[in-house]
């Protein structure tokens, strides 16, 4: 990255010197690096600030098409990350009908259900990869088997992109928004993929304009820099991918004991989890006081970074059923395969005290 802030400091959009074309090289190869990851190709991939304008740009960008003109129905689950919710709300008051779709209480959805909800009039289905609370991964391999071809399917996977390989190769899902910093790379670049299917993408108005970079998309001058860390990111992520998982998953055992030690109740069904989190309830202890017992210790939350500065019971664990004390208790914990290891009998003391 500091390479492109400093030696190669040139325009992607210029092409009449050459400072402009090493810098184009250098957004291509990011490109291909972060296809890659999910088999798709090269100019499938349309860079942004993240995942959350990635998912504001399908589900906004899709309802302002002219397929969004005749078809005013989408189908998510009521577990979505902010970044769906938020935009499905505001389409709602455009006039266009949502239909959420529950979880039971192992945090997944029937992907039946979803699949039921769907209509004559349905524009998109719009599903997590894994939830960022509890780390349940939803069924989206299902879905996409038995959805009807009309019907654009979207996956937001920010917390799935690079470490869970498979499941994002299937070519019908079309669309899946992604962040870098979820896999090590720099805050403030994302990705969206747009998948060709039968020839034809999914027909994405654009909500900005002045420029026609990301095949007219996403104008405005491309971040070198901070596509070149994403691309280095992505083939490290999707080269370490085993090494990683398996680093993930002996982590995962000694926050198991821990837990287990003090009583917790698992949030989500653990069968169908992500390696690097869980959401647990300590019966007992209220989650802001856990948090600030473990100040120093640990960094952990209650819910999700983006709604951090809410008190707000999560949104997810409410829709999975789970009653209101087991709510309050809830804490939410992730690491990576860097994290370095925790004195959990040290983390189970301060807790154990306070129950």
């Amino acid at each position: 990255m500091m390479r492109y802030l400093t030696e190669e400091y040139g325009n992607a959009g210029s092409r009449t010197h050459e400072f402009g074309v090493r810098a184009k090289q250098a957004v291509e190869r990011g490109r291909e690096q972060i296809a890659a990851v999910i088999a798709a190709r090269r100019d499938d991939v349309i860079f942004t600030s993240g995942a959350t304008e990635s998912n504001n740009i399908v589900l906004l960008g899709l309802a302002n098409s002219a397929e969004g003109a005749t078809r005013r129905h989408i189908v998510a689950t009521a577990i979505e990350h902010k970044a769906v919710l938020e935009p499905l709300e505001h389409l709602a008051k455009q006039g266009f009908e949502v239909t959420l779709i529950n979880p039971d209480q192992s945090g997944r959805v029937d992907a039946q259900a979803v699949l039921d909800a769907v209509r004559a009039d349905t524009l998109l289905v719009s599903v997590m990869h894994a939830n960022n609370e509890t780390g349940v991964v939803q069924p989206i391999e299902d879905i996409a088997a038995d959805l009807p071809k009309p019907v654009w399917l979207h996956v937001d996977a920010a917390q799935t992109f690079g470490k869970l390989i498979a499941p994002l190769q299937n070519p019908r899902i079309d669309l899946i928004s992604v962040s870098a910093h979820k896999i090590f790379g720099p805050k403030g670049i994302g990705a969206l993929i747009s998948r060709r299917r039968h020839g034809q993408r999914a027909p994405l108005s654009p909500l900005m304009f002045g420029g026609g970079q990301e095949r007219g998309v996403r104008p405005g001058t491309q971040a070198v820099h901070l596509i070149a860390g994403f691309g280095m990111a992505a083939h490290m992520a999707l080269r370490d991918h085993a090494q990683r998982q398996v680093a993930c998953l002996k982590f995962r055992d000694g926050v198991l004991t821990a837990m287990a030690q003090l009583g917790g109740q698992l949030n989500g069904d653990q069968e169908h989890c992500l390696p690097h989190v869980l959401n647990v309830s300590l019966p007992g202890l209220n989650s802001e006081a856990a948090m600030v017992a473990l100040k120093g210790i640990l960094a952990l939350s209650n819910g999700s970074a983006c709604t951090s500065t809410s008190y707000e019971p999560s949104h997810v664990l409410v829709a999975m059923g789970l009653d209101q004390e087991r709510v309050e208790c809830a804490l939410r914990l992730s690491w990576c395969h860097l994290t370095p290891a925790v004195d959990w009998p040290d983390v189970c003391e301060v807790l154990g005290r306070m129950m």
